[in-house]
């Protein structure tokens, strides 16, 4: 929404007294900028403090959920919510390289248990298995975005999910199926218009 100069110069006639009114009504509604301007204003914790811990809360609950394997409904519904909480660490701390780290974090911790993944269905774990596969496409898009100077640190996460997907047979079969080549886990190999690529592989009926 774009605002109008007229409108503009109405609120920068409030007294300090309204403008402070009117910024704590906002941010009532709004918990997600209080918090965003709360870690901006006054939090004595740093970008990296908050993605150190946002890397044991990812841990840890995927851990807890691993439990629920076998309910696959229940298990991606809690998956989900720690991506959701994830997203909701980047807006707060606009953490780019955590954009990326914790999403491919969290697809690792999920295939710590491909022991228990393997015993499923494939048709129980399809899904959970497409999520994956989008997950890594956009995690690598946003690699390119990033300095070449986090390379080599997203390829040591990269070559353990590397390691895990070849584990899988069944997530392996799909990431081929799916257009999804596992020589792009290495930083140098992800291609410059894969963001492109992805949506042609979109528009052919594939991940989804």
């Amino acid at each position: 929404m774009e605002y109008s100069k007229e409108f503009k110069a109405a609120l920068s006639n409030f007294s300090p007294v309204e403008k402070d009114r009117l910024i704590f009504r906002l941010l009532k509604k709004d918990k997600l900028l209080s918090k965003k301007l709360y870690f901006e204003l006054i939090d004595t914790e740093t970008t990296d403090d908050k993605r150190d811990a946002m890397e044991e809360n990812v841990k840890e609950k995927v851990l807890l959920a691993s439990k629920y394997i076998g309910n696959q409904k229940y298990f991606q519904t809690i998956i989900r919510k720690i991506s959701a909480e994830i997203t909701e660490h980047i807006k707060i701390t606009t953490d780019k390289f955590g954009e990326v780290s914790l999403h491919i974090l969290l697809i690792n911790e999920i295939l710590e248990s491909n022991e228990d993944l393997g015993r499923q269905r494939f048709d129980n774990v399809y899904k959970l298995y497409l999520y994956i596969i989008n997950k890594i496409f956009r995690a690598l898009i946003l690699v390119k975005k990033l300095d070449e100077d986090y390379w080599m640190e997203f390829d040591e996460l990269l070559a353990d999910l590397h390691k895990k997907i070849n584990q899988n047979t069944y997530l392996q079969k799909l990431c081929i199926n799916n257009s999804l080549d596992l020589n792009w886990l290495k930083c140098e190999n992800i291609p410059d218009n894969l963001d492109q690529i992805m949506k042609e592989i979109k528009s052919q009926g594939f991940l989804r």
